[in-house]
């Protein structure tokens, strides 16, 4: 059962019945439950539906908007090597694992009254908001940077959602959406990156799933494409939750961050001993997912790498490229560039032997191949 919000910095707790972006402090706000070992029963899922929402009693108390999202298949890659699995969120509503965030952020804000959303986005966030707010019967306003892939710029025309190009990088577009929301005298939600508490909540079932489809035993190391790292951020929540219900103990994997490159703020912080990450300059990546220069969860991101026994590494786009090349005709699944990342970053951690040969490891696919022509292109 959900109780309350807290801050993930200060610890200053609300209410979750009313409409919140961040803490005072200007920090992320994570939803509390009350977990016990009793909350929920591992077997009571056998019975349940196949999305994400089969955890319901740990996501927020409300009616799902739901387009199927979640329950995604981990696939064994013994091409890529002998314990490794790929995680394929590509096969999600709209191609990517921001479907989950998206399901449970506008299911809690019309549970909230809301009726119009806006969201920044590079690509795949823009799609999910775009296509949960037309099956909530929402006003959707979408702000990209102007040289965001096509397929990105057409989907969230064709679901209806009003969208506005922009000169300027996600951050850029993070500012024009908080104009805009201050600017109207209607009711207008900001769904930015864990600038609203239910996103994460939907992504940390990426976390759960692991461990189910794992049987309860999670990996050695996960590798995850880091750029606002929501997903990051909800799996280690995840993890907290499912050891408090009982379901694991209290075994962690190694949490690895992979930026790219041309925009590695995360990486950058992490090697110099720092809890909070500058904002990298002219950042730049064909992977428009990785393309985030400054994130808010960056404290929270980093502690957890540091906790978890797992590091944070660069791959340039040319290594992303020939990596979802390999991993694509390795598994099947044609994957994004920051699918691609997390086996070329994986192969250079298999290289120096933090990555073991017995180590079970999960790769993230955070979205379709077929989104990003132009980065392959």
């Amino acid at each position: 059962m959900l109780t309350h919000l807290a801050c993930s910095l200060c610890g200053k707790t609300y209410d979750w019945n009313q409409l919140l972006n961040t803490c005072s402090c200007g920090k992320p706000l994570l939803a509390q439950y009350d977990l016990s070992p009793g909350t929920l029963s591992r077997d009571a899922l056998k019975d349940r539906e196949n999305t994400m929402w089969r955890y319901r009693e740990v996501l927020p108390p409300c009616e799902a908007i739901s387009l199927g999202e979640g329950m995604t298949p981990l696939h064994h890659a013994p091409r890529l090597g002998e314990r490794w699995y790929l995680k394929d969120e590509g096969v999600n509503p709209t191609g990517s694992f921001k479907a989950r965030g998206m399901s449970a952020a506008v299911s809690m804000a019309k549970h909230l009254g809301v009726t119009r959303v806006a969201a920044p986005s590079a690509g795949n966030a823009a799609g999910a908001m775009s296509a949960y707010a037309a099956k909530a019967g929402m006003e959707a306003h979408v702000f990209m940077p102007r040289d965001t892939p096509k397929a990105f710029i057409v989907e969230c025309d064709f679901l209806g959602a009003h969208v506005n190009l922009i000169d300027g990088l996600i951050h850029v577009c993070g500012a024009e959406v908080r104009k805009f929301v201050e600017s109207s005298p209607e009711l207008i939600f900001d769904l930015s990156t864990l600038k609203e508490p239910y996103r994460a909540e939907g992504k940390k079932t990426m976390g759960y799933e692991v461990a189910e489809q794992m049987g309860w035993d999670l990996p050695d190391v996960i590798v995850y494409p880091t750029g606002g790292g929501t997903g990051l951020v909800g799996m280690w929540k995840a993890f907290d939750e499912m050891e408090r219900m009982g379901w694991i103990g209290s075994k962690r994997p190694k949490m690895v961050s992979v930026q790219a490159e041309g925009c590695a703020p995360i990486v950058t912080a992490y090697n110099r001993g720092e809890r909070f990450a500058e904002e990298f300059p002219n950042a730049h990546t064909s992977a428009s997912g990785l393309r985030v220069p400054k994130a808010i969860a960056d404290f929270i991101m980093i502690d957890l790498i540091r906790a978890s026994g797992g590091t944070a590494l660069t791959v340039t786009d040319q290594e992303m490229v020939h990596a979802t090349r390999e991993l694509s005709s390795s598994t099947g699944v044609f994957g994004a560039p920051e699918g691609g990342a997390t086996l070329a970053a994986a192969q250079k951690l298999r290289d120096i032997g933090f990555i073991k040969s017995t180590d079970t490891v999960v790769l993230f696919n955070t979205g379709s191949g077929l989104k990003y022509l132009e980065a392959f292109a």
